[in-house]
């Protein structure tokens, strides 16, 4: 059963939210962060992309980097940018995108259910972005980001966010970018506390959303600090990391899609007959078409958009994985046709998170720098976790969550 806890946070006040509030690190470049900082000291990209207070070209990965984001946090501390709450508290976090809502509750996740599975992944990690962020948290002696977690529908869980969300916020802001509406709330009340802590305790299994290798990360700094503590008594705060988990039926996956370079010299004739040998193909003219249901795909080839459906027999849907689209696109066109059999380190193939929607991928073959486009239908939040109950892994570039969090919110201190 899962362990929360709540924490004494690490916040803006509310006048400073919007000046220090951030998009996550890992979905900017180093340069793309610089602009947006700008001339503002109170950004929290000195602290997630510290490079940007060097001069251009410095590697994120550089041992001065992981310095000055410590040197950052604390002056940002010092300066009163960033204040910790008196007591332990829950968090609502609410995100506002096309005019839907989910709330999440901001906890502390215990290091120990991450390492024996009551919290599920989903996705490999990469070691070498395992040690990125764990040097991140090890430097800071804090979680800086959340990771963002699904849990399972929970009528009491509902009753006490719907509540809080009935009263004022404590931060209330449009961000620039996504545009979306981000709202914040402090659960300080003991019996509220009690009860959040309660229904989580009944849970059998958390979820990673998102944010795989800031939880791994997480998890490995915790469970590094229990080995080097020699009075460890299992309640430190470095047996708990920053999570905000939402209510799985409220999350929203966007599809994940794909652009490639070439045919693999094939002409677009020989390319579309391949394709015959395992999808019933029709051509939709030059109007965008999205795939309206799965096992349904969207090809953008020559100006032209294609529906692809899957023949029977391509798939088995006994399979946790091989029922999945991107497993059938992957296997049926990318490998089989394309001959791309390596989706995280092949430059021939690039992937478009589906906020852009449909016209990126349009523009992308249009300009000339790709050759064709792969709308996929988005992979339901019933698949990820029925993958990650079978202990099984998605397959790579699979889902893509909108709205991402945003950073600087709140932070947990590990000591």
């Amino acid at each position: 059963m899962a362990t929360i806890k709540p924490f004494k946070g690490i916040r803006p006040p509310k006048e400073f939210v919007e000046k220090v509030e951030s998009r996550p690190y890992d979905v900017l470049s180093s340069e793309e962060a610089r602009e947006e900082a700008g001339d503002n000291e109170m950004s929290l990209y000195h602290i997630i992309k510290p490079e940007i207070d060097f001069e251009p070209g410095t590697s994120e990965y550089d041992p001065r980097v992981y310095e000055k984001a410590a040197e950052n946090f604390k002056k940002f501390q010092e300066k009163g940018w960033l204040v910790q709450d008196e007591q332990e508290c829950y968090y609502i976090y609410a995100q506002t995108m096309n005019e839907k809502t989910q709330y999440g509750l901001v906890v502390g996740a215990y290091v120990d259910d991450y390492l024996n599975g009551v919290i599920r992944k989903h996705e490999l990690t990469r070691r070498d972005k395992e040690e990125d962020r764990m040097k991140h948290v090890r430097v800071n002696n804090a979680n800086i980001e959340p990771v963002f977690f699904a849990y399972p529908d929970n009528d009491v869980l509902d009753r006490v966010i719907s509540r809080y969300a009935d009263t004022e916020p404590v931060y209330d802001f449009i961000a620039p970018i996504d545009g979306f509406r981000h709202r914040f709330w402090v659960i300080s009340d003991k019996d509220d506390i009690g009860v959040i802590t309660r229904e989580f305790a009944k849970m059998p299994r958390l979820y990673i959303a998102d944010g795989h290798h800031r939880s791994a990360a997480a998890a490995l700094v915790g469970a590094e600090k229990q080995k080097q503590n020699p009075n460890h008594k299992g309640n430190e705060e470095y047996n708990y990391f920053m999570a905000v988990c939402f209510q799985a039926s409220q999350l929203t996956v966007l599809d994940y899609n794909r652009v490639i370079k070439d045919l693999n010299g094939l002409t677009s004739a020989e390319f579309v007959k391949k394709l015959r040998e395992d999808f019933d193909i029709e051509d939709m003219g030059t109007d965008i078409y999205k795939p309206k249901q799965l096992h349904e795909f969207s090809l953008y080839l020559d100006e032209h958009w294609y529906r692809l459906r899957a023949l029977p027999g391509t798939y088995d849907n006994s399979d946790p994985i091989g029922v999945l689209d991107v497993d059938i696109s992957s296997r049926l066109i990318l490998d089989k046709v394309l001959g791309i059999t390596d989706l995280r380190s092949d430059k021939r193939i690039d992937f478009v998170g589906g906020l852009r929607g449909l016209g990126e991928l349009k523009r992308r073959v249009d300009s000339g720098e790709m050759r064709i486009a792969l709308a996929l239908y988005p992979v339901s939040m019933k698949q990820i976790m029925d993958i990650a109950d079978t202990g099984n892994i998605m397959p790579p570039k699979a889902t893509w969550f909108e709205p991402k969090l945003r950073s600087g919110l709140v932070i947990h201190k590990l000591s």
